[in-house]
């Protein structure tokens, strides 16, 4: 678990990367991108810095290049604007979160569908009696 200096400048880079990426890199190779968060080392030397990209394959490969173009201008911004002595390198990674979410949709679905087939194979029958726990030991 991160520090409290350590959680704010995260939040401040991705701050800081976002509004770059939004104003000042005019690369026509970079989609429409998202930062979704940014991961700090504790010694902050290595942000990882973490995006997604709406549209297709070809989008996001087109959208890594600009990226990896644009780190060196990014850098030098994320440590003019913090204030770091050393500003963190930036390693770009497409945020597989998405595509978690999608396929966890995807097998809790299927759960569903052979939930749904057993009950229809089961019935509507108990297999023993309407109230299990009625037995002799009343009668006592």
């Amino acid at each position: 678990m991160p520090g409290p200096r350590i959680a704010k400048l995260e939040d401040r880079i991705r701050v800081v990367v976002a509004q770059m990426l939004q104003t000042r890199v005019k690369d026509p190779r970079l989609g429409f991108v998202t930062v979704t968060g940014v991961r700090l080392t504790g010694d902050s030397r290595d942000a990882t810095v973490f995006y997604t990209v709406m549209g297709a394959e070809a989008d996001l490969a087109t959208t890594a290049a600009a990226l990896e173009s644009a780190k060196g201008l990014l850098r030098s911004a994320v440590g003019k604007r913090l204030g770091l002595r050393f500003a963190p390198t930036l390693t770009f990674v497409p945020d597989a979160t998405t595509a978690a979410a999608a396929d966890m949709e995807d097998l809790l679905a299927r759960v569903r569908r052979a939930d749904e087939e057993l009950a229809a194979r089961r019935g509507t029958r108990f297999a023993g009696a309407a109230d299990p726990y009625w037995g002799d030991d009343e009668a006592e």
